[in-house]
C-alpha cells in the first residue's frame, strides 16, 4: 500500500543498485530525481512568495517610500515656512530698528526745542530781572541822590554859615549853594574819570 502511493521516481531511485562506489566529482552532484524534485519545491515556494510575500512587501515598501516622501514634503513645507518666518522677523525686526531710529530722532528734535523753548525763556527772565534791577538801581540812585542832597545841603550851609559867618537860613539860597556845589562835584568827578 505504501508503494503504490510513493511515485515511481522514488521507487526507482530506492531500488537502484548502490553497488557502484560514488567517487570523483559524481560525488558532488546529486541524482537526477533530487534535482528534480528539488526543483518542483522550489517552483512551488517562488509562485507562493511571487503571489502571497512579494505584494505583502511591495506594498510595504510603497508605503514606506510615500511615508518618506510625505515626511520630505513636510520638512521641505516646514523649511519654507519657517524661511518666510525668519524673513517675516527679518522685516518686523527692521522695520522696529527703523522706528525706534525715527523715535530717536524725533526725541531729539523735542529735546533741542524744549532746551531752546527753556534757553529763551531764561533769557527772557534774565533781560527781565536785569531790567528790574536797573529800575531798582536808578530808583535808589535817585533817593540816595535826592537824600545826599538834602544832607550835603545841610551840611554845606552849616559849613558855610561858620566860614561867612552869617547864617544862611534862607531857603532858596541854601538851594542854590546846594546845586552849585554839587554841579562842581560833578564836573570835577567826570574829569577824573576820563
Amino acid at each position: 500500500m505504501i508503494t503504490a502511493a510513493v511515485p515511481a521516481v522514488v521507487r526507482a531511485a530506492v531500488e537502484e543498485d548502490h553497488s557502484e562506489p560514488v567517487e570523483g566529482i559524481s560525488l558532488l552532484i546529486p541524482a537526477i530525481y533530487d534535482i528534480v524534485w528539488s526543483a518542483i519545491v522550489l517552483a512551488i515556494i517562488a509562485f507562493a512568495f511571487y503571489k502571497f510575500v512579494l505584494p505583502k512587501f511591495r506594498a510595504v515598501l510603497d508605503e514606506r517610500a510615500d511615508k518618506i516622501q510625505g515626511g520630505i514634503a513636510k520638512a521641505e513645507s516646514a523649511q519654507a515656512e519657517a524661511q518666510a518666518a525668519l524673513e517675516r522677523n527679518n522685516a518686523e525686526l527692521a522695520a522696529a530698528r527703523a522706528e525706534a531710529a525715527h523715535i530717536r530722532e524725533e526725541a531729539r528734535t523735542e529735546g533741542a526745542a524744549i532746551v531752546a523753548e527753556h534757553r529763551e525763556r531764561a533769557s527772557a527772565e534774565a533781560e527781565r530781572i536785569l531790567a528790574t534791577a536797573q529800575r531798582q538801581i536808578e530808583a535808589e540812585r535817585q533817593q540816595a541822590e535826592v537824600s545826599l542832597r538834602a544832607e550835603v545841603g545841610t551840611l554845606a550851609t552849616q559849613l558855610a554859615s561858620r566860614i561867612v559867618g552869617e547864617a544862611l537860613e534862607d531857603e532858596a539860597r541854601q538851594s542854590r549853594v546846594v546845586d552849585r556845589f554839587l554841579d562842581e562835584l560833578a564836573a570835577s568827578t567826570a574829569d577824573a574819570g576820563t
